[in-house]
């Protein structure tokens, strides 16, 4: 019977107290990715759990323990989205959108789903924005996605964020990376956990991702990628690097970061927050030049990020951003008997039509009651309904925050006025 009131480990509910700062929060991603070109794209919660395997990797935490898998009705595997990439990618290329005028800008604002151990700001369900361009191999389209996170962020009022990056290189460069890793990390093969020893003979690039305080120590002293970019890649990370400081953007160069999806070449980035008790990655990104083509699809260069909302909510908690109150009722009407009920009734219906907010007890309280309820509700104004006030066609009009009290015609559209004035 627990299982009844009690959500799934990992999970959360978002109360009405709270849903006004999701609102406000997902209001300015849109409006921010939008000034920049970018338009909205909505995707199915689940995909083929292929699409996964084969686009994420394989040799990754989230494909190889994080992903919810489960058979439908038809034996066919399918995968709740662990992240949005790839069904964006697997979207544009089956409705033919890389074919079109290039290069392509999305975002999309989703829940993602990974079997993990929750803590602070990391649900099993969570809610990201992604943002996607598609088309440009040129940096520029890397330093337009960062810039595009780092508005974001300083629009919400996030001061206290390091910007990192680094470079991956392309699958050419990152062959001989991948000996020297190998060859580093052979060293320490028996002080590894199972996983970096799995990882060691078939992707030790991921040993760098590792989280294990002893793995962390280890990696500390593998080789650098950027001694093993080629010259295009090396030429493309300086003209990033250029870019940004252009653009007034202050960067760290950190040749740790990897990020956790194999589908990542060249440019990698974390935004990472540096605020006591708050530390961590609020957002990161990078570039996935072939994607597109392990999908399916035409050979598309592509960069974007990923940016979790509750991680986003918890830093702005922590840096005491500001987020607008609920936005309170406009007017709360209380009644008196039959006839200010059947009054309050119908002017609550006409003031909702001309986009007011309107409130009145539909439980037949005590007009005792109905005063508290308003206060409760954060109504601005409180209009009380007798056989008197309908018998003359006016009331008295109170704001609450005042306790001041004028007239006012019960009529719908004269009320309004008087509502949308103050």
């Amino acid at each position: 019977m627990a299982q009844l009131t009690a959500s799934p480990r990992g999970t959360q509910d978002v109360l009405m107290g709270e849903s006004h700062k999701w609102q406000y929060i997902e209001k300015k991603l849109s409006e921010v990715c939008e000034r920049y070109g970018y338009r909205e794209i909505r995707v199915p919660t689940f995909e083929h759990t292929e699409l996964f395997t084969h686009g994420v990797g394989d040799t990754t935490d989230v494909v190889g323990k994080e992903m919810y898998t489960m058979l439908d009705k038809g034996g066919r595997s399918i995968t709740l989205r662990p992240e949005g990439t790839a069904g964006v990618a697997r979207a544009f290329i089956q409705n033919g959108v890389l074919a079109g005028p290039l290069p392509v800008r999305a975002y999309y604002l989703l829940s993602c789903f990974r079997h993990e151990k929750p803590q602070a700001g990391r649900l099993r369900e969570f809610h990201q924005l992604g943002i996607e361009l598609f088309g440009c191999e040129r940096p520029e389209a890397d330093s337009e996605v960062i810039r595009v996170a780092d508005t974001i962020l300083r629009e919400l009022g996030i001061r206290q964020v390091r910007l990192e990056i680094n470079s991956i290189g392309c699958p050419k460069c990152r062959e001989s990376y991948r000996a020297a890793l190998k060859e580093y990390f052979s060293q320490y093969e028996s002080q590894l956990c199972e996983t970096c020893r799995e990882r060691l003979e078939r992707n030790p690039l991921r040993l760098l991702d590792c989280k294990s305080p002893v793995c962390s120590k280890i990696a500390a002293g593998a080789p650098s990628m950027l001694d093993y970019l080629c010259a295009e890649c090396a030429d493309h990370f300086s003209q990033l690097k250029a870019l940004l400081s252009e653009a007034g953007l202050k960067f760290e160069i950190n040749p740790r970061i990897v990020r956790g999806l194999d589908y990542y070449t060249r440019t990698v980035f974390e935004f990472v927050h540096t605020a006591s008790g708050a530390q961590g990655t609020v957002c990161g990104g990078g570039r996935y030049d072939g994607l597109a083509k392990l999908l399916g699809g035409a050979d598309t260069p592509a960069v974007g990020f990923g940016l979790g909302l509750e991680r986003l909510l918890m830093v702005m908690e922590a840096e005491k951003a500001e987020i607008p109150p609920q936005s309170p009722c406009d007017l709360f009407i209380a009644y008196i008997g039959e006839r200010g009920e059947t009054l309050a009734r119908r002017l609550s219906r006409e003031l909702i039509g001309l986009g007011l907010s309107c409130l009145y007890d539909i439980n037949g309280r005590s007009l005792k009651a109905q005063s508290k309820l308003a206060d409760k509700t954060g109504a601005r104004y409180m209009l009380v309904l007798g056989d008197d006030e309908v018998k003359s066609g006016s009331g008295r009009l109170k704001l609450m925050s005042e306790g001041s009290e004028r007239e006012a015609p019960l009529e719908s559209e004269a009320l309004a006025e008087i509502l949308e004035e103050n």
